[in-house]
């Protein structure tokens, strides 16, 4: 595990689902920092799964000021190089490039996963032995990352989907196969299209070496590339904060992972319960399937 690395992102705002996790913090904080499912906030549970195959001393978790009431104590508890604050929520790139320039500085052969904070599974130890696999695979091919993509079990309209290359293994449990597009928030006609053609749900878990990662995203994204990669080393806070003030919003997603899929290859996924907790009604299908009625569940109705 010497090379292995993490990113959790846990800088957003989570507002669509602040009415139901009002009803249990009775503030406005971020899902990611809520016990929505279970004892255990969203934060700490994506914690405790990466631990399982990267260690806690190379995960770095991605946060924005704004939040800091809310992580406050997991300030006091990790290594303060390991904790990244942004001085503002600009989308998922920055986030991700800033992360993945701090890794290189560090470990400049490093194999990294990165992971969003606000996902629920019901089996941990199933998904985490696919990212060893996908770490791996980064090994062997180095150039390529690999997103972890999950086998639908319905033509959800609200979810990106992956399409990979046709391949005679395809449809093979972990088998990994080149990424031929993506398709965002599908018509119910397309998305039941797309599930009959073998495509899977995009979970935006992806594992690479760290310098395919930021090939990638300075092919992509080359301003803001080397808008961060001019604060590197020391990304000392005023300078931060400047950059922060007047780049935009930019979502890895649409700008980064779209526009490059021939540096991509998708894992498929089978069971393991997987939701992504971003709508209340996600939410109430992962409760209502676990057979748990809460108080998240009394206040949406």
């Amino acid at each position: 595990m010497r090379d292995r690395w993490a990113v959790i992102l846990a800088g957003g705002d989570g507002t669509r689902l602040q009415s139901m996790t009002r009803a249990i913090t009775g503030d406005n904080r971020p899902k990611q920092f809520v016990p929505v499912i279970g004892g255990a906030t969203l934060l700490d549970q994506t914690r405790r799964r990466v631990a399982l195959s990267v260690r806690p001393g190379h995960t770095f978790i991605v946060v924005t000021q704004q939040h800091r009431p809310f992580y406050n104590s997991l300030a006091h508890e990790i290594s303060p190089g390991l904790l990244l604050q942004q001085p503002g929520n600009k989308g998922t790139a920055p986030a991700i490039l800033y992360a993945l320039l701090r890794i290189a500085m560090r470990s400049p052969k490093a194999i990294v996963a990165l992971f969003p904070s606000d996902h629920y599974f019901t089996d941990d130890e199933e998904f985490m032995s696919h990212i060893d696999t996908a770490f791996d695979a980064a090994r062997t091919q180095p150039q390529t990352v690999t997103l972890l993509g999950i086998t639908p079990t319905t033509p959800e309209k609200e979810y990106g989907w992956i399409e990979p290359q046709r391949s005679v293994l395809g449809s093979a449990a972990r088998s990994i196969t080149r990424v031929r597009r993506f398709w965002e928030k599908p018509s119910a006609t397309l998305a039941a299209s797309l599930m009959e053609r073998g495509c899977l749900w995009n979970s935006f878990v992806m594992v690479g070496c760290v310098e395919a990662l930021l090939r990638m995203t300075r092919t992509a994204l080359p301003e803001l590339y080397e808008d961060f990669a001019a604060l590197a080393p020391r990304f000392e806070t005023a300078a931060l904060a400047q950059l922060y003030s007047r780049i935009e919003d930019t979502n890895f997603s649409h700008e980064v992972l779209a526009r490059r899929p021939e540096d991509l290859a998708v894992m498929r996924v089978g069971d393991v319960g997987w939701s992504d907790l971003g709508e209340p009604s996600r939410v109430l299908a992962t409760l209502a399937h676990m057979g748990i009625q809460s108080q998240l569940a009394r206040s949406a109705s």
